[in-house]
């Protein structure tokens, strides 16, 4: 009798993951993990400040996929797009032709980067660094280049933005918030974050969005504000991520802002599950290291048959911005409360109390950042 075969989709750190915890718990079970790219295994935050680490394209790969399916005792297929999955027949099918059986899947898809619908003839050559090709590619780009643009003040733009400045790039940041990490920090905070990367060398221009875009004689020319212009050599593109959901959706799976799951990652249907990037779960989509961790070594638990509830501690964010470093727990937005900010030597504390008094958020900027563990074990679960 044929064991039940798991087949994996994705091969990013939440596929590998629950691969990885699994195989911990049982090292005859079938696996199969399908890669739309080469499939091999890297750690995708490093790409955000490689520059100034001295990473290269080829240093931030930890291991090729012949390493990982000899470590892990799995049939890693790359370059193996999946373009359906036939729920009623327990298969998936892929653009390049053939077809897979399963007993039990898993959607580890990932997400897309958001673009903004900006008009203008340069638009097409924005670049968006989402995985190690994309990354191959603008760090190709930036030879000879000097001045960066980046769409976007968020966690992802922020550190990019601090890496280029550290070698030298003039770097200049757009985003429609009134202050970078708008959605992390309080005005107090995002003012101090600001005013350190600006003393780094990065020019943010808040409040505003870029309108058009242009290209003459190999430059950029991104007009704002009705009619200002700030010319660059490049444009990196770093608003966000849209959740995979197509391949799900198309599937007849439950879909909402990403694929939705319950607290064992099982989506609508019974032998299907998902998480990471693409998985939402009570509503709460958490595309950061930690929960990819909590979700993969409960899934891999599920599978191996000892269903496992996902359970969310507190789970602080590093923000890799050396020249301020930053650590934020974001409170839950449905807690009422206000933020309490206290600025301290090369630092800030701001710490969210709800109306009792309780705990449940802060951001820990500069020299603050060392009360990350205390504050952090005082936070409620972020799913309990």
């Amino acid at each position: 009798m044929n064991q039940p075969s798991v087949v994996v989709v994705g091969s990013g750190l939440a596929g590998y993951t629950v691969v990885r915890e699994l195989r911990k718990l049982d090292t005859a079970v079938p696996i199969t993990l399908l890669s739309a790219d080469h499939g091999s295994f890297y750690s995708k935050p490093m790409l955000s400040n490689a520059l100034a680490t001295g990473k290269t394209p080829d240093s931030i790969l930890s291991a090729g996929t012949m390493q990982m399916s000899g470590q892990l005792d799995i049939t890693v297929r790359p370059y193996t797009s999946v373009n359906a999955i036939d729920v009623a027949a327990g298969s998936v099918s892929f653009e390049e032709g053939g077809q897979l059986t399963y007993d039990r899947l898993v959607l580890a898809l990932g997400a897309d980067p958001i673009r903004l619908p900006i008009p203008g003839e340069g638009v097409d050559e924005i670049l968006s660094v989402n995985n190690l090709d994309d990354y191959r590619k603008f760090r190709e780009a930036l030879e000879s280049k000097r001045h960066i643009a980046i769409l976007g003040a968020g966690l992802i733009g922020c550190e990019f933005a601090n890496d280029l400045a550290a070698k030298g790039y003039q770097v200049s940041v757009f985003d429609l918030s009134p202050q970078p990490l708008g959605r992390l920090l309080p005005p107090e905070a995002g003012r101090f974050f600001r005013d350190k990367l600006t003393a780094a060398g990065v020019n943010f221009l808040l409040g505003t969005t870029v309108e058009r875009v242009s290209k003459e004689n190999g430059c950029y020319q991104l007009f704002y504000e009705g009619g200002k212009v700030v010319q660059a050599d490049m444009i990196l593109s770093a608003v966000g991520l849209r959740p995979r959901t197509r391949l799900a959706a198309v599937a007849g799976i439950q879909v909402n802002r990403g694929i939705a799951v319950n607290r064992y990652l099982q989506t609508s249907i019974q032998n299907i599950y998902a998480l990471g990037d693409c998985a939402e779960v009570e509503g709460k989509v958490l595309p950061f290291i930690l929960p990819i961790a909590h979700a993969g070594r409960a899934l891999a638990a599920t599978i191996a048959g000892n269903p496992t509830l996902l359970h969310y501690p507190a789970m602080p964010v590093m923000v890799k911005t050396p020249a301020c470093p930053t650590v934020v727990s974001p409170p839950d937005p449905a807690v009422q409360g206000e933020w309490e900010v206290v600025a301290i030597e090369n630092g800030m504390k701001a710490l969210y109390h709800d109306e009792a008094g309780n705990l449940h958020g802060f951001a820990l900027l500069g020299t603050a950042t060392v009360e990350r563990n205390t504050l952090a074990s005082r936070l409620p679960p972020v799913l309990a």
